[in-house]
């Protein structure tokens, strides 16, 4: 198997604008693609008007609606963000890993959205008071039901999930972290169905990119090689 030589964290005190383009700087202008991505996000969601595919299979007729995996489904954004730090100031190549993952699964699910627009009409009404009910409330008020398939809940909780098992940082002998990594990712993604924010069928194709994305930028290979040359 090839193995991949581990890059040095930069002294990122000596980044500035005539130093952005060194080598030991290069990765930082990965982070440009959020930027891209958020205007990206914001035509699809708010200012694309076409018409929507519904996505929907006889399985999402089984899952129940369980409110209380909003905190899942919430510590997403934690989990994302938080390993994206780790990997940016703890294993540089790990950091290029997960951002490529995300650059090339987002990329690619930007054009289904595109080419393909979907949404899901599985939210029920919510007529109970509680807490977690009025935080999903919130959540249906604010985020559409639609470009849903792909799920990019499972593509972003897949990224780090990957990335962490190679980071070098992390010691892979320690079973309870991984376990918990992956535990981690599997009921972000899966609390999408729970919510009915996503079908079981946006969830299963999110995880079929993720696979199918992973030896080009996860997997110790020539093509991960290259693209962490970039």
């Amino acid at each position: 198997m090839l193995r991949l030589m581990s890059q040095t964290v930069p002294n990122y005190r000596k980044l500035s604008i005539s130093t952005i383009n060194e080598p030991q700087f290069r990765h930082i202008k990965l982070l440009l693609y959020w930027p891209v991505y958020g205007l990206l996000f914001l035509y699809f969601e708010r200012i694309r008007i076409c018409t929507y595919h519904p996505i929907e299979s006889v399985l999402d007729d089984y899952i129940p609606f369980v409110p209380q995996f909003i905190i899942p489904y919430f510590f997403w954004f934690v989990y994302l963000i938080g390993g994206l730090m780790y990997f940016f100031f703890k294993d540089i190549n790990t950091f290029k890993r997960c951002m490529w993952f995300i650059i090339i699964t987002y990329s690619i699910t930007s054009v289904i959205y595109f080419v393909y627009p979907t949404c899901q009409m599985l939210r029920p009404a919510i007529t109970d008071n509680g807490v977690f009910e009025k935080i999903v409330s919130g959540l249906y008020a604010f985020d559409t039901n639609t470009n849903v398939c792909p799920s990019i809940h499972v593509l972003g909780s897949m990224a780090v999930c990957f990335s962490f098992f190679k980071c070098e940082s992390i010691n892979k002998n320690r079973v309870l972290f991984q376990t918990l990594n992956v535990v981690i990712a599997l009921l972000i993604s899966f609390s999408t169905v729970f919510l009915k924010q996503h079908s079981i069928i946006d969830v299963f194709w999110g995880f079929v990119l993720s696979f199918a994305a992973y030896p080009f930028c996860i997997a110790d290979n020539k093509l991960t090689k290259r693209l962490l040359a970039i």
